[in-house]
C-alpha cells in the first residue's frame, strides 16, 4: 500500500474518529423519546457530513506536500521506516489539529509538525546530534556556492547522501530545507522555529561541513 493510501486509511480510522462514532451510537437512554432519537440521528448525519467536508479540505490542503514531508523525515532519522512512521504520524497529528490552521502556506505548517515530529522520536532514542555554532557566523557570497551546487547538481547521489548524513541532525534539516525544497530563510525559520538570522548563520556551517566532508571523501578516492 502506498504512503498516500496508508495516511489516507489512518485519517479514517483514526481513534478520535472511532470514539466520536461510539459516543454517538449511545442512544439507549433516549429510546422513550423518538424526537430525541430523531435529533440524535440527524445531528450525528450533519457532523459526519461535516467531518467529511474536513477531511476532503485536508487532504487537498495537505497531500500535496507528502513528498516533502517524506523527504525531511529522511533526512533528520535516516532511516526509511522510520520516515514513513513519522510522517504517518505528523499527518494524523496535523489533521486534527486542521481546525486550528488559518494561514496560506499549508507546507511550512505541515512540515513544522514532521521536523516536531521527528525530533520527538530522535529524543526517545536519544539519537539527537546538535553541534554547537557561532550565531554570529553569516551567510556570505553567492547561493550557488560549491555546497550548494553539489546538492543540486551532483551527479554522485550516493554521496551526497553519506555526506548529508554525516552531518548533525539541524545541518541535515537546514540543507534539505533550503536546496531540495527550495524554501525561503523565512520559511525555514518558522519550520525550525529560530530567528531567520540564525537560519543564515546555521546554512553557512552546514555547507562548510558538507564541503569538508566531501573534499574529504573525494581527496581519499583520488
Amino acid at each position: 500500500m502506498k504512503t498516500t493510501d496508508l495516511i489516507k486509511d489512518s485519517l479514517k480510522h483514526s481513534s478520535w474518529r472511532r470514539g466520536f462514532l461510539q459516543n454517538a451510537s449511545e442512544t439507549d437512554d433516549f429510546e422513550s423519546d423518538p424526537n430525541m432519537v430523531k435529533f440524535v440521528v440527524v445531528k450525528k448525519r450533519e457532523e459526519s457530513d461535516a467531518e467529511k467536508e474536513d477531511l476532503m479540505s485536508f487532504e487537498a490542503l495537505m497531500l500535496p506536500h507528502l513528498d516533502a514531508a517524506h523527504n525531511l523525515a529522511r533526512w533528520l532519522l535516516r532511516n526509511e521506516h522510520d520516515a514513513q512512521d513519522v510522517v504517518q504520524e505528523a499527518y494524523l497529528r496535523a489533521f486534527k489539529s486542521f481546525g486550528g490552521f488559518h494561514g496560506s502556506n499549508g507546507r511550512a505548517w505541515l512540515l513544522t509538525i514532521v521536523r516536531n515530529t521527528c525530533y520527538t522520536l530522535l529524543k526517545k532514542n536519544q539519537a539527537v546530534d546538535f553541534t554547537t555554532f557561532d550565531e554570529e557566523i553569516h551567510v556570505a557570497g553567492d547561493e550557488s556556492a560549491s555546497p550548494a551546487t553539489i546538492l543540486e547538481h551532483s551527479e554522485d547521489a550516493e554521496l551526497i547522501r553519506e555526506a548529508m548524513d554525516a552531518l548533525p541532525a539541524e545541518f541535515r534539516e537546514i540543507l534539505a530545507l533550503r536546496h531540495q525544497e527550495g524554501l525561503s530563510y523565512k520559511e525555514i525559520a518558522e519550520i525550525a522555529q529560530i530567528p531567520p538570522g540564525t537560519v543564515m548563520s546555521r546554512l553557512a556551517r552546514a555547507r562548510g561541513k558538507l564541503k569538508e566532508y566531501l573534499a574529504a571523501r573525494i581527496g581519499k578516492e583520488k
